[in-house]
């Protein structure tokens, strides 16, 4: 099984995905398990504060490390085996051969791991002293780490053998060897107002059906 621990400021923004479609199917299977802890019960002073201005100036606030630490550190209490991920614009791109390294399941009953959703204009640097794994998922800018959890959360979850389904559902997909990208795919009606479905197809001849797909089958 695969767990992950969401350390968020804004819990409500995730729940509801995970507690739909494949990412419910997927706990109700005990093949993944989600929990979350909230950054502000590890805020200072009596506002609870998580964040601070940054030294040398500049715009925007800054997560402070003493409730990042804190947030995490509880956490590891309970497992110390735990991994933390930080999605963040100076980490790794995310790739599929990256989650389908993340969704194999170790010799450990349980792999664990931590994702921490930044916010503001971004974190104290020493943070990253804390940090596995720094994730990107491409050249932009969201306003907090809840979006790139949840993609990062949905694209291990779904390689975890059992959750799609098909054995060979997360095998011949876009991106499961390198850049490929799958083959075109048609289903009922044949003729949708002039367009028709590969005659191919509907022969019947599985030989001339793997070459057909083959030869349309492209690389990113």
């Amino acid at each position: 099984m695969i767990k992950f621990t969401v350390i968020t400021l804004f819990r409500e923004a995730i729940e509801p995905y995970l507690k739909a479609s494949m990412m419910w199917k997927a706990t109700e299977k005990g093949l993944a398990e989600f929990d979350f802890v909230n950054l502000r019960d590890f805020g200072l002073g009596p506002h609870k504060s998580v964040d601070d201005t940054p030294y040398g100036g500049g715009d925007g606030m800054l997560l402070r490390c003493e409730p990042v630490f804190a947030a995490i550190e509880s956490v590891k209490e309970k497992d110390p085996q735990a991994k933390v991920i930080l999605p963040t614009p100076v980490g790794e791109i995310w790739t599929q051969e990256i989650a389908r390294r993340f969704a194999r399941v170790s010799d450990v009953p349980t792999q664990h791991y931590i994702i921490l959703c930044p916010h503001y204009e971004g974190y104290d640097e020493r943070i990253l002293s804390i940090v596995d794994y720094k994730i990107s998922l491409g050249k932009y800018v969201l306003t907090g780490g809840e979006l790139p959890a949840l993609i990062i959360i949905d694209s291990i979850v779904r390689l975890i053998p059992g959750v799609l389904g098909g054995e060979q559902s997360a095998e011949i997909e876009s991106f499961s060897n390198g850049d490929n990208l799958e083959y075109p795919q048609y289903t009922r009606p044949e003729d949708f107002r002039g367009m028709k479905v590969p005659e191919v197809l509907l022969s019947g001849n599985h030989g001339e059906i793997a070459k057909w797909r083959e030869k349309h089958s492209g690389n990113a």
